[in-house]
């Protein structure tokens, strides 16, 4: 495990200053301040009130669940929430933003500080802190790549709600970003307030970066603007530091600006500069109240939170002697959590479940490009092949071909078992007539056996087997099998 993670220069080592503002789209059914649907997708425009398309005279209404579900965000990350909180308009324009300011929360956040700490890949364990989670209603979307000519806007983005969770400067690698975005992502299904889905945009990072000698006061810091993948975000970090220390290095300075990430070639490149020169000219909206949170609002969120991972891992570890790694496995997604709970409460052993789970369907769900959400297999036909393999009904091998079955055809796991004739045979006496003519077969082998290869008893047992059709129980065999051969 390594304790600090630093950049090697041509004059020393630099150490990397990261601090995160995560964009998590809020689930919610409509928008943060109407009632056009918030859902992602349909046709450009079709999900647009006259409030999102800043008709005039039209005001905006807030949305009590999205309320709710930043304050569950900052309860599941153990922040402080603030009982009096305010929208502020910041004003800017650009195409896609129809009113010409934004509604969000500068001075007042619905949520102060929290932290979350992470186990990044090769590093001992961090705790980030977060410094705050505001809510504020996303931009529309300009489209470049329809015309040559022309740039076209989509506002069925605007006016969605999105709560920003600020960290502080806290990470100081490639591995802590990528670890602190994961487990927020994580964070965020479980309690249900954002899909995570960074492919379609709802939650995105814009990433600040700085440099500076081990122990020495911070640098200047850029900003890479909505990287949309933990792959991306570790990249960026990467690209942005190393960039930073040859600029150094070679005489330069760094200019505070605004940059975009290039997927395909892992680089960063300039946007805009003098970020902190931009006047927003931020005053309290004036057609919104400040928000203020009642007792009984606050108990029922927190009443409403669920087993969160950190604590489901450790019971899982605890409880029921899952190991570390399976537990991980398990809870890192609140899907496959889900449906392994389901399994659970068929009556399976939790060990081994859990070890069916990480290894045969999670091999089988990957051969097959699915997800735990596709799995062909549901957690009671999962239980009730676990159960035939405990109770002795089906061995290992006819296990496997069970439920290879069950992913072709989605039949239950006894009715495979009946109509093909798969049930293991405990049955001596016909274990004892197979392996009778077996030894018959080659009794050139058997007394080479008792004069000391021993290691020809696992052919025994292969032949035996092959003659059950892989059907015979395989502890009755390896028992008859030593009396015929004493």
């Amino acid at each position: 495990m390594t304790a600090t993670y630093t950049v090697a220069g041509k004059t020393g080592p630099w150490e990397i200053v990261v601090g995160l503002e995560v964009h998590a789209q809020v689930i919610s059914a409509s928008k943060l301040f109407s009632g056009a649907a918030a859902t992602y997708g349909g046709a450009p425009n079709t999900h647009v009130s006259l409030v999102d398309a800043a008709m005039p005279g039209m005001l905006p209404v807030l949305n009590g669940e999205c309320v709710r579900q930043a304050v569950r965000t900052g309860m599941a990350l153990g922040a402080q929430i603030n009982r009096w909180s305010r929208f502020d308009r910041k004003n800017y324009f650009y195409a896609d933003l129809p009113q010409g300011y934004q509604i969000s929360q500068l001075y007042h956040p619905i949520v102060g500080e929290g932290a979350l700490t992470v186990e990044p890949e090769g590093e001992e364990p961090k705790t980030i802190g977060i410094e705050r989670i505001h809510l504020e209603q996303d931009a529309g979307k300009s489209v470049h790549d329809q015309s040559p000519t022309l740039s076209y806007v989509d506002l069925n983005r605007s006016g969605v709600a999105l709560m920003e969770i600020v960290s502080k400067p806290d990470m100081r690698s490639p591995a802590q970003a990528g670890a602190y975005v994961r487990s927020l992502r994580e964070v965020l299904r479980y309690v249900g307030s954002c899909d995570g889905n960074m492919d379609e945009g709802s939650m995105r990072a814009d990433v600040n970066v700085s440099v500076r000698r081990p122990g020495e006061p911070f640098g200047t810091r850029t900003e890479t603007k909505n990287v949309n993948s933990v792959r991306f975000i570790m990249a960026a970090v990467e690209f942005e530091a190393k960039r930073q220390v040859e600029v150094l290095e070679g005489g330069g300075t760094i200019v505070q600006e605004t940059r975009l990430f290039d997927p395909d070639k892992g680089t960063t490149r300039s946007m805009r500069s003098k970020e902190d020169a931009h006047d927003y000219r931020y005053f309290p909206d004036p057609d919104l109240l400040p928000v203020e949170l009642t007792d009984a609002f606050l108990s029922e969120c927190e009443a409403s939170l669920p087993e969160l991972p950190a604590a489901k891992r450790t019971r899982f570890e605890t409880v029921l002697g899952i190991s570390a790694y399976n537990a991980a496995v398990l809870t890192a997604d609140k899907d496959t959590a889900d449906w392994f709970e389901a399994l659970l409460a068929t009556g399976v052993e939790a060990k081994r479940a859990a070890n069916w789970v990480t290894g045969d369907l999670f091999g089988a769900l990957n051969r097959l490009d699915k997800d735990i959400a596709t799995s062909p297999v549901t957690p009671a036909a999962a239980g009730e092949l676990l159960a035939l393999s405990a109770d002795g009904t089906l061995s290992g091998p006819l296990a496997k071909q069970v439920f290879e079955i069950m992913l072709e055809t989605g039949e239950a796991p006894g009715a495979i078992v009946e109509a093909r004739g798969l049930r293991q045979v405990s049955d001596t006496g016909a274990i004892d007539d197979a392996i009778q003519a077996i030894l018959a077969a080659n009794a050139d082998k058997v007394a080479q056996y008792k004069a000391g290869k021993e290691a020809l008893f696992g052919f025994f047992v292969g032949q035996t087997m092959k003659a059950m059709a892989g059907k015979a129980s395989p502890a009755v065999v390896n028992e008859r099998l030593k009396a015929a051969l004493a």
